[in-house]
């Protein structure tokens, strides 16, 4: 269900700040309209630590609507605390999630040990397929390829987005966990080397901006074709580096908000991009042909 390329949604926010659903929408729609794998709501790169937990199960069931069956939705919830993971878990597959996006818990620092028991009162509780997101620079704990291997028995733990952007971490991983297991890229920039690997896809950023793209680059590297995928990955390079000129997702938003297609307005702590990191993602935008786009 969850192979080729997933999109780590934005979430739109209005002038007042609250969320605004009908840009939500108009984002959902052009993802499925550019052909899109499937979509993943309030992650990260939603700001889903300063959403609420009406607001987050409001964007997953916007989402759930729009998608309306074509895609799957791979809802996010993640945390610190194991009990309250597994409520917003709840919630989200009374939503009608397909599947969820489980981010390790955060500051807490986990052991290993400590991540073993917590997806697997995660995977006991909520019998939705779960991906397990492994992205140490954001949570500072690394889910090391032998408790993947572990975590992979339970029938419903199906895959990680591997963020680590280790790419020996990444083939031990593949070398460690089942056949089937889906082993996605956190990192547009080195999803084809994760896929030359035997990954199965992407977890993307950049297909906010580029939805048909970088669904084209997942798909050439699975039929093989990996020279048409580093074309591409080639012409767009500069846009993935530059949507994590600061911390993501006020990039990725103030490049969208340049593209017309949503308001440049985050919760605290994030904040606009400078005024300079503001000045490079315009001209990586305009070298990539993306101004001209409108909502």
């Amino acid at each position: 269900m969850f192979e080729g390329c997933g999109t780590a949604l934005i979430t739109p926010f209005a002038q007042d700040g609250s969320i605004d659903e009908s840009t939500m929408r108009k984002l959902v729609r052009r993802q499925i309209d550019a052909g899109i794998d499937f979509l993943v709501p309030c992650g990260t790169t939603g700001e889903s630590p300063t959403i609420t937990l009406e607001e987050h199960l409001r964007v997953v069931q916007i989402t759930v609507e729009e998608a309306n069956g074509k895609v799957p939705v791979l809802a996010g919830a993640g945390g610190y605390f194991t009990k309250e993971v597994i409520e917003l878990a709840e919630g989200c597959a009374k939503m009608g999630a397909d599947g969820l996006l489980s981010v390790t818990p955060y500051y807490n620092k986990p052991t290993q040990e400590g991540l073993y028991q917590h997806y697997k009162a995660l995977a006991e509780a909520v019998p939705l397929p779960i991906v397990v997101y492994s992205v140490k620079g954001r949570t500072g704990v690394n889910v090391e390829p032998s408790t993947l291997a572990r975590l992979a028995a339970f029938k419903n733990i199906v895959g990680v987005k591997e963020a680590s952007g280790d790419i020996a971490q990444m083939a031990n991983v593949i070398h460690e966990v089942p056949a089937g297991y889906k082993v996605l890229s956190g990192d547009d920039s080195i999803t084809i080397a994760l896929m030359g690997l035997g990954g199965h896809g992407l977890i993307s950023v950049a297909s906010n901006e580029i939805p048909a793209e970088m669904t084209a680059i997942t798909r050439h590297c699975r039929n093989g074709d990996f020279a048409a995928a580093r074309k591409i990955q080639r012409e767009f390079l500069p846009l993935m580096n530059v949507n994590f000129i600061e911390s993501n997702p006020m990039p990725v938003k103030a490049a969208m908000a340049m593209m017309g297609l949503c308001e440049p307005v985050w919760r605290l702590p994030m904040v606009p991009p400078t005024a300079a990191s503001a000045t490079r993602i315009q001209a990586v935008l305009t070298d990539c042909g993306l101004l001209k786009e409108q909502a």
